[in-house]
């Protein structure tokens, strides 16, 4: 997929809400089709790209409207409200313009968010076959003669597809990690397209294959050589978050709606509406709490993270890791949860495969997979009863004091 767009410039926070709120209008139409026929976003991630919000967190100093975390979050729950998997390819692209932010030289910054602001599109290939960790990638860039050269195979790369830049996680000839800022269509690169998940079916986060890919010292960003801890991971997260929570607000939405215009009373409910029904009310009640305490949870913790950002110290940084991992244990339920309730609620006819309405249970099943939430449980534990942080990577093991 080309990219030859001339992105808009996105100047404030509220703007890119109204373009999000517009875009997820248009988007939702035909969401449940591109679904049902996994026919790729090719049209609508062009579109969304063309709006300027894949370039919203660009810093000021780059000339970018750097926006909130909060504002982030808002965006992406839009969008995955209207189409998850639409909300899902775009977030590798600001995890790593987040990672950016404290791993890129200065005239490594200069390039690629103007890149961004221009409309390019950065993808992923980070996850290696086995899970491994960063520090042990197969995937190699080393030195040679005329620069640079990487070799290696990546899975899971959501984004890739439909990138001009695809961040590879690799290692160098020390060992040490790195991110090669490969373009899409160069030689050696191959984009496989055989994502076969149940869920988030238009995300196309296939394979990527690299292939001796000739690079120069540009596009080689060194990973994480600062001491101090940084929030970058946990925007990912929260984004991730976010997008789960745009999952359950439509399974919640469409499950209201159902009950209004197509639900029946249950037999012996004594009411003439499936709307009356009291156990209904009951638990769309309960649904819409957990939606504000999942939404509240995760607002705070974008909160917590706009204040890390940057120079901020250790406890502040921990504590938006930690609140990161909060909101993502409350988005992940929901989740779940609305998109099982609603068949519960809405009754027999909601399974008819012309409503495709477990397509939020098939996104929220798949997407809520991305990092085990058992773990996160433990991170909130360590932290609030030994004053111990997780690593903010694995948000699990190794622990280290907060206070180092």
């Amino acid at each position: 997929m080309t990219n030859k767009i001339t992105a808009a410039v996105v100047r404030s926070d509220d703007e890119a809400i109204q373009i999000a709120r517009r875009l997820a209008q248009e988007f939702a139409v035909d969401a449940s089709r591109r679904d049902r026929e996994r026919g790729l976003p090719r049209d609508e991630v062009q579109r969304f790209s063309a709006s300027g919000l894949w370039g919203i967190s660009v810093p000021r100093a780059f000339g970018g409207a750097d926006v909130s975390v909060r504002t982030i979050v808002d965006v992406f729950e839009l969008i995955s409200a209207a189409d998850s998997s639409l909300g899902q390819i775009p977030q590798n692209h600001f995890a790593t313009l987040e990672r950016l932010r404290h791993d890129g030289t200065p005239s490594q910054n200069d390039f690629f968010f103007s890149r961004a602001l221009a409309g390019e599109r950065f993808g992923n290939a980070t996850a290696e076959p086995g899970d491994r960790l960063p520090t042990e990638h197969e995937t190699r860039v080393r030195r040679s003669e005329r620069g640079y050269v990487l070799t290696g195979r990546k899975v899971y790369s959501t984004g890739a597809l439909f990138a001009d830049w695809i961040p590879v996680a690799a290692r160098d000839d020390e060992g040490l990690t790195v991110t090669a800022f490969v373009a899409r269509h160069a030689r050696g690169v191959e984009v496989i397209d055989d994502w076969s998940g149940f869920g988030q079916r238009t995300t196309a986060s296939g394979q990527v294959r690299l292939d001796g890919v000739e690079l120069d010292e540009l596009q080689i960003v060194k990973r994480s050589r600062r001491p101090n801890l940084d929030a970058a991971n946990a925007v990912s997260q929260i984004i991730h978050a976010a997008i789960d929570l745009g999952i359950g607000r439509a399974a919640l939405d469409d499950t209201k709606r159902f009950l209004r215009e197509l639900s029946h009373p249950a037999r012996g409910s004594a009411v003439q509406h499936a709307v009356d029904d009291p156990f209904t009310l009951r638990d769309i009640g309960a649904l819409t709490v957990a939606y504000h305490a999942a939404q509240a949870l995760t607002a705070r913790a974008a909160s917590l993270i706009d204040d890390a950002r940057g120079e901020a110290a250790r406890a502040d940084v921990v504590a938006a890791i930690v609140a990161t991992a909060e909101a993502k244990i409350l988005t992940t339920q929901f989740a779940l949860d609305a998109s099982n309730k609603l068949f519960e609620l809405a009754g027999t006819q909601s399974t008819l495969a012309a409503h495709n309405l477990d397509r939020h249970w098939r996104n929220a099943r798949t997407h809520t997979l991305h990092d085990s939430v058992r773990w996160k449980y433990h991170a909130v534990g360590q932290y609030a009863l030994n004053d111990l942080a997780c690593d903010p990577y694995t948000y699990a093991h190794p622990y280290s004091p907060v206070g180092d």
